[in-house]
């Protein structure tokens, strides 16, 4: 008697075989890692935070164009960065006795109705120390969604979505992909002009670069357009006027329930029928609206993605460590949030640390990724490729 196996299948060397993980798995896992990062601004635990979504995403990610862009996420992390500690020393709250002065700025004068904040001044090494952690503990929520975009394929995360949100996430998946995509038509006409022996460089190959770019960019628009006409869609459904109206009533009252709900537990004076209880019927509400706003667009799925162990371990993953964190188990919490006063080297708890390396296990507990077969090249020929890549990858 035959059974269905719940993991992928060893090959008969004792590896697994190589597939796609499920994207909602990868969503799951990066954003329960983001949840876990909004709890601290240690600095050792946000650099853990970063190697380990580095490591991850080095050995699990395919050769698609939107699983190439992650460095680019690094380089916005800096950038975030670099932002919030100058906006911190042009926008300064003062110094006290017991600061490191570092420099001083031109003040200049605000008018009375800005008091409370001061353009210049005296800038300490505590302040922009306390900036640079903030934007740190910023710039590992961004790389953990980049994360999720490099690992996931955003067109198998839109077949997941219920039939309400269906157009709303076709406009999500295509905004979050134009990043990649302009990417790779970048790199392919720089690849055409060294064949040709194109020598122009700096502004004047500038009109070489971005013709050929927003050319190629626009028959992909056209080609994008041609395959949503021939699937149907954009056609309309057979709800009625009234279902329309229920379903628009029941995601209004739904969104409400959810605000109220939030504010009830971010705010601890409010009623306790304000949090928790307001938080359930809001999201009941909105499961309902979407339940029946869904009935206005039939689609079949062609392969549907399975949920099998390896999704449950690699979502279970991001959310123990989210858990860990917030649940304050076994440390004391006031560790999670480095003191600047005395000014020293930050301590690294192990507890929350091992929470984040828990996090990391998504890079062994998840299959290899398949590798996606480049055209005149065999398939095995493209894994080979792949998998010295990701060799000098993490050798660099």
């Amino acid at each position: 008697m035959s059974r269905t196996v719940s993991g992928p299948a060893p090959d008969p060397g004792g590896r697994r075989l190589p597939r796609t993980l499920h994207p909602v798995a990868w969503w799951i896992w990066a954003l329960a890692l983001a949840t876990a990062v909004s709890r601290t601004n240690n600095p050792l635990l946000l650099l853990l935070v970063l190697a380990v979504l580095g490591y991850v995403v080095t050995v699990r990610r395919t050769e698609a164009p939107w699983a190439r862009g992650f460095h680019y996420y690094l380089g916005l992390a800096l950038v975030v960065i670099a932002i919030r500690v100058v906006f911190r020393a042009v926008f300064g709250t003062g110094i006290t006795p017991d600061d490191h002065f570092l420099f001083s700025l031109p003040t200049i004068p605000t008018p009375d109705w800005y008091a409370g904040i001061r353009i210049g001044g005296p800038v300490s090494l505590e302040a922009l120390l306390s900036a640079a952690t903030e934007g740190l503990r910023l710039a590992c929520m961004l790389c953990c969604i980049g994360a999720a975009n490099t690992l996931a394929n955003p067109k198998r995360a839109l077949r997941v979505l219920p039939g309400a949100l269906y157009e709303l996430g076709v406009a999500v998946t295509v905004s979050i992909s134009v990043a990649p995509q302009l990417v790779q038509s970048v790199r392919r006409v720089h690849r055409a002009r060294r064949l040709r022996a194109g020598r122009t460089k700096g502004l004047r190959a500038l009109r070489g670069i971005v013709v050929p770019v927003l050319e190629d960019a626009l028959e992909r628009s056209l080609r994008l357009a041609a395959a949503m006409d021939s699937r149907g869609y954009g056609r309309a459904g057979s709800a009625t006027r009234r279902s329309r109206r229920l379903t628009g009533a029941l995601m209004l009252l739904g969104m409400c329930g959810l605000c109220a709900g939030a504010y009830g537990l971010l705010d601890a004076t409010a009623p306790k029928p304000l949090g928790l209880p307001a938080l359930a019927v809001g999201a009941l509400l909105c499961l309902g609206g979407l339940r029946l706003g869904g009935r206005r667009v039939t689609r079949t799925v062609y392969r549907p993605d399975p949920w099998r162990l390896p999704e449950w371990a690699v979502a279970g993953c991001g959310v123990l460590s989210a858990v860990l964190l917030f649940s304050g188990a076994g440390f004391d919490a006031a560790e999670l949030n480095a003191s600047l006063y005395p000014l020293g080297w930050p301590a690294l708890p192990p507890v929350p640390a091992a929470a984040i390396l828990l996090a990391g296990a998504a890079g062994f507990l998840s299959p290899p990724p398949s590798a996606v077969p480049v055209r005149g090249v065999p398939a095995a020929e493209s894994a080979s490729r792949a998998a010295a890549r990701r060799t000098e990858d993490s050798a660099l």
